[in-house]
């Protein structure tokens, strides 16, 4: 069988990820492996896609190999994507699987992300290996990718594939502007909202979106189109910002997202759907962005989105737009996708900057965070940036720390598990339980009482 493997990571053969390859290669001598290293040359492919179309079009099987960067793939591989989709050649019938390495942080969505775009390339989808970085490192991670291998050669001989599915898009109404005019009258000072738009020739609709959502809201907002941004390229995870904080690129993006973007009070990302994303250029400012590394530098602020496209049949798309919020704390105000809901998200997103809404975590942001707290804590003495912001905003959230409780369930679950105790303490074990919800309702009937007669 003839695979074709892409190389998502800008790192080439020095990638954690494509070492798994190497040793499933040294393994399957029956196999024959030949390598598109996309991710570290995307700008060369950006000008001829001639001679990775041809080992494309050798291939039975292509083999996508990436780790995992915020959310999705790399933006050299999302690039690449857009590129084979563009170039017109016809891969139906041709197999596809995936392997990947990350941390787990949100490997669903960069898994099912790859598995959209095999669908729409025509490719037969036989599954995903997602591994830890160091997997590879012990017996049982060999163990595992070598059994992930078998499983996708014996998947390759049969007309299996795997099942997924994805709605259909609808075709989308031309955008029918509301607000032709700017609103003339005083917009309320002492808070902005930036909207970081990717803004391409063509691009009316979102355009009029923009300028609708910029007439109606109440407060001053301003533009910065990413098409437009002198990007020297993609995140290189070369973690060269670690200590520093500071890019090794020197296109000025890191002092420009701190100084234009995170300055802001709420931030509105707009984009149109492409290839079930938000589209390279997108997914490159995403990327840049890990010059703050694991840090929420942004949370408390409220965001908001306005999406041209069928949001509905993207639903991937919508767990990394509900995910990014959550992880990094942001309320996420509304998603504005036609005429309907643009005033709804246009309330919310002011209420939200009014009030300085925060609202608990879901397990989306919860879990995401815990990846990184113990990634942070081990890794603490080269990324000292994350590790200082995460001590100093009590995110070392430990169970082990809470020494307090664990010994008082320890006396719960000793008295439980005697028969008699158990029967006497009756109702009293869920009383207890209640005792300090009691109290704070007590005290705040109390405070209201008090209001009330002042």
């Amino acid at each position: 069988m003839k695979i074709c493997v892409i190389s998502g990571s800008p790192k080439g053969k020095n990638s954690i990820t494509f070492q798994t390859v190497k040793f499933i290669a040294l393994n399957h001598p029956e196999c024959e492996f030949a390598t598109l290293h996309v991710g570290q040359k995307i700008r060369s492919y950006e000008k001829d896609m001639s001679a990775a179309l041809e080992t494309v079009s050798r291939a039975d099987l292509l083999l996508f190999c990436y780790p995992v960067y915020t959310f999705l793939v790399p933006c050299q591989l999302h690039r690449f994507i857009e590129l084979l989709k563009e170039s017109g050649v016809d891969l139906s019938g041709k197999c596809a699987a995936q392997i990947t390495t990350s941390k787990h942080f949100y490997d669903t969505t960069a898994h099912a992300f790859i598995r959209e775009n095999c669908a729409d390339l025509g490719l037969r989808y036989l599954g995903g290996l997602s591994a830890d970085m160091d997997d590879l490192t012990r017996p049982e991670g060999q163990d595992e990718a070598l059994d992930f291998w078998e499983l996708v050669c014996r998947r390759a001989l049969t007309q299996y594939a795997e099942p997924y599915f994805m709605p259909e898009a609808k075709p989308v109404d031309a955008y029918r502007r509301m607000y032709e005019f700017f609103d003339e009258s005083p917009k309320n000072e002492g808070r902005e909202a930036v909207i970081v738009a990717d803004l391409r020739e063509g691009d009316d609709d979102l355009a009029g979106m923009i300028a609708d959502f910029q007439a109606r809201f109440p407060y001053p907002s301003r533009v910065v189109n990413i098409a437009d941004y002198p990007f020297s390229g993609g995140c290189l995870g070369c973690f060269g910002c670690a200590v520093s904080g500071k890019c090794i690129y020197k296109d000025g993006f890191d002092d420009f997202l701190r100084n234009e973007i995170q300055t802001a009070d709420a931030i509105v990302y707009a984009f149109r759907i492409k290839d079930h994303s938000m589209g390279a250029q997108m997914k490159m400012f995403d990327d840049r962005q890990f010059c703050n590394g694991h840090r929420t530098v942004t949370m408390g602020s409220p965001v908001a989105y306005l999406v041209r496209g069928d949001l509905a049949a993207e639903p991937n798309l919508r767990m990394v737009i509900e995910g990014r919020a959550d992880v990094g704390r942001n309320f996420l105000a509304g998603i504005a996708t036609d005429n309907t809901n643009m005033g709804a998200m246009i309330e919310s997103l002011a209420y939200a900057i009014d009030r300085e809404i925060t609202l608990p975590q879901t397990f989306l942001g919860v879990g995401g965070m815990k990846i990184f707290r113990d990634l942070i804590w081990i890794m603490q003495g080269m990324m000292k940036a994350d590790h200082e912001f995460y001590l100093e905003h009590g995110m070392y959230d430990f169970p082990q720390k809470e020494k307090a409780t664990i010994l008082k369930m320890k006396a719960v679950g000793a008295m439980i598990a005697n028969p008699k105790v158990k029967a006497k303490m009756g109702n009293k074990m869920t009383e207890g339980m209640l005792a300090p919800y009691t109290k704070v309702l007590k005290k705040c009937a109390k405070e209201l009482r008090r209001a009330q007669e002042d």
